[in-house]
């Protein structure tokens, strides 16, 4: 099911927002003023609270991340991978961005 999550405009380049959809707690990025924005859970596993939306956004070798601003681990945006744990990793979603509309299927 695909859900609207919020305009793309309601995302600053370089950062992320969360969003409620369907009860989840999903953590958007946009890494840049292009309109592309990825999903992930917006929980950080190593700590069980809700704030991977508030990490700092970052590349390293052409991949995107976003490093918890609990400890630093980082999660690949493209899919909830963790760099440093895998067996820590996070839900990612699909995304698709229409007439400035970010839309995330849950």
């Amino acid at each position: 099911m695909i859900k609207l999550a919020c305009q793309l405009n309601d995302i600053m380049p370089g950062t992320g927002v969360c969003a409620l959809i369907e009860g989840r707690q999903i953590a958007l990025f946009r890494p840049s003023a292009a309109a592309e924005v990825f999903a992930i859970d917006n929980r950080d596993p190593f700590f069980a609270a809700n704030v991977l939306s508030r990490g700092i956004v970052g590349e390293h070798e052409g991949e995107l991340w976003v490093a918890s601003p609990l400890k630093k681990q980082h999660f690949r945006l493209r899919d909830g991978h963790c760099l440093e744990n895998a067996a820590m990793s996070v839900q990612s979603y699909p995304v698709e961005v229409r007439d400035q509309q970010v839309w995330v299927a849950v």
